[in-house]
């Protein structure tokens, strides 16, 4: 069975999901691919799971890095897994460029090189966004570009994390925001 239930963010509602074990599903209401690793049916009722994620977003909306991640799964392809992965590896309040964690990929498969562009759209599909920071995730040379929750929240979450804003942009209309 899995578990849903709503919580109210400074930044908008948060539709979270478990199932039993994991904490499986975290979206900002509308963002892009919501819900899309969801069943069709689904308990719209507490878990303890769901209260535990509640807890470590209010830590995370009061400022405070939280010092605990309640149990993920992030059902995903072998590469979406991957990247997920390396975005866990991003400090509270830091950065990394696509490039990075590209490079990080390749590394860990033993590749020469991958594309940042794939990394790009298994950033995009991350189901569980905040708790999988890949608001953290910026393009080379600061473009603050690419979250699924949208640009304004991208902001404001690193803002919240008072992360270093020197040199980071919103790219002008018409570039891949």
């Amino acid at each position: 069975m899995v578990y849903t239930s709503e919580y109210a963010s400074p930044l908008g509602t948060i539709t979270l999901a478990c199932d039993e074990s994991v904490v499986i599903g975290l979206w900002f209401s509308g963002q892009k691919y919501f819900e899309s690793t969801l069943p069709e049916q689904t308990c719209r009722e507490e878990h303890p799971l769901l209260a535990e994620a509640k807890r470590w977003l209010d830590v995370y909306f009061s400022g405070r890095e939280p010092d605990f991640l309640p149990p993920l799964r992030y059902d995903a392809t072998p590469f979406r897994r991957l990247i997920c992965d390396i975005m866990l590896t991003i400090p509270y309040g830091k950065t990394m460029t696509y490039g990075a964690i590209a490079a990080e990929a390749a590394k860990r498969h033993g590749a020469e090189r991958m594309s940042a562009q794939a990394v790009g759209g298994a950033v995009g599909h991350n189901p569980i966004s905040l708790m999988i920071p890949c608001h953290r995730v910026v393009g080379t040379g600061g473009s603050l570009t690419g979250y699924a929750g949208g640009i304004e929240r991208k902001v404001k979450l690193l803002e919240l994390e008072r992360a270093d804003m020197t040199g980071l942009f919103v790219p002008k209309k018409g570039t891949a925001l």
